[in-house]
């Protein structure tokens, strides 16, 4: 980055610069999340501000103080103890696997410094209109147009690395019959950190097929031990029915333990939530979101397995989204909704109000 980029940056954007970076670069410069409990909208990962501290920097707001910041979040030589906090540029820590992990603006500017052979970390600026509303679409492409930039989307981005890239390596393909049906089962071994995933499938098709799909997060309490706490094991066995019952189709078991906070933090969660708290904040009282989950996994294992058109067997829009946003088309939602019981009514009920899941026939 250059004064004058940054410039341009702060004149025609008119919107916050960020930094960002692989979270390793983050651990490697000291530089922590700036909030533990993150409840914005979108959980964009801002770490602590920062200003480099010498180098012929003065106030770190001007044009070349805050370039010189961000060429030194590149720097090898750079310290932690030469990074002051707070400061004016805001680093953002990218997830590992990029757009494929987390379909964000964040994620997609390392990836399109890696992709470009460069060093993976980016510059970016949130961009205003003229009369201080956020430009839209058709707003950007105007201002590509007039400073003749180039213009591209994340789901671009996505559609690249999911045709060149892949997060995922098949393991094993055996017969798994079961009191649901017969079915057969994929092992999935993901790249970016060895987790393991299954695909539960029955069944043949093309590639435009509409096919039968359940995207399932592990719950060793409910799947497993039959746990009253969640409607999870149940959701599981309706799901297999189902897509017996149809005859083929796919239930992909993701290691998402939690809803993506593990088994141990799950538990604590459960503690709190016997203490009076709901389930979303339990997870906020622990540090995490409400929902951990990514989607990116999940949706290239229906791609390995020749699925683009789905009828998803969900209550939870947010997987909605987190598939499409993945190149699934949705063509179908259908509700996998089971009865409450007196152990599980608070929980549906905070997943129904505060998480916006379809849940219509919960008892009041």
């Amino acid at each position: 980055a250059t004064p004058e980029m940054i410039n341009f940056m702060a004149t025609h954007g008119r919107g916050l610069i960020c930094t960002p970076l692989l979270e390793s670069r983050c651990d490697e410069l000291g530089l922590d999340l700036m909030i533990g409990k993150n409840s914005a909208a979108f959980e964009t990962p801002f770490t602590i501000s920062i200003d480099l501290v010498g180098h012929g920097c003065t106030t770190g707001i001007s044009a070349q103080d805050r370039a010189k910041t961000i060429q030194a979040l590149v720097d090898p030589n750079i310290r932690p103890e030469e990074l002051g906090k707070p400061g004016h540029i805001f680093p953002l820590k990218a997830r590992k696997g990029g757009v494929l992990r987390r379909a964000g603006h964040t994620e997609a500017a390392v990836d399109l410094a890696r992709l470009a052979g460069l060093q993976p970390a980016g510059v970016i600026v949130e961009i205003l209109n003229e009369d201080g509303t956020m430009a839209r679409t058709n707003d950007l492409f105007k201002i590509a147009e007039k400073f003749d930039l180039k213009f591209i989307t994340i789901k671009d981005l996505i559609e690249y690395r999911i045709k060149n890239e892949t997060l995922i390596s098949e393991e094993a393909d055996v017969a798994l019959p079961t009191e649901y049906g017969d079915f057969k089962m994929k092992a999935y071994k993901q790249t970016t950190n060895d987790q393991l995933h299954l695909a539960i499938y029955k069944g043949e098709w093309e590639a435009n097929d509409e096919i039968l799909v359940r995207v399932h997060s592990s719950c060793m309490t409910g799947d497993i031990f039959g746990s009253c706490r969640c409607d999870c094991g149940p959701q599981l066995e309706q799901a297999l029915t189902q897509i017996e019952k149809e005859g083929k189709g796919v239930l992909v078991y993701m290691n998402q333990e939690g809803r993506g906070i593990g088994l141990l933090n799950k538990l604590k969660a459960y503690e709190l939530q016997e203490k009076g708290r709901d389930t979303v904040e339990a997870n906020t009282e622990l540090g995490f979101s409400a929902d951990d989950r990514d989607y990116g996994v999940g949706a290239q294992i229906l791609r390995a397995m020749n699925v683009s058109k789905v009828k998803l067997l969900s209550n939870n829009p947010k997987k909605r989204v987190g598939l499409m946003g993945y190149g699934i088309e949705i063509v179908e939602s259908v509700t996998i909704e089971i009865a409450s019981n007196k152990h599980n009514k608070l929980y549906l009920k905070a997943k129904r109000d505060k998480m916006g899941h379809s849940l219509k026939n919960l008892d009041e």
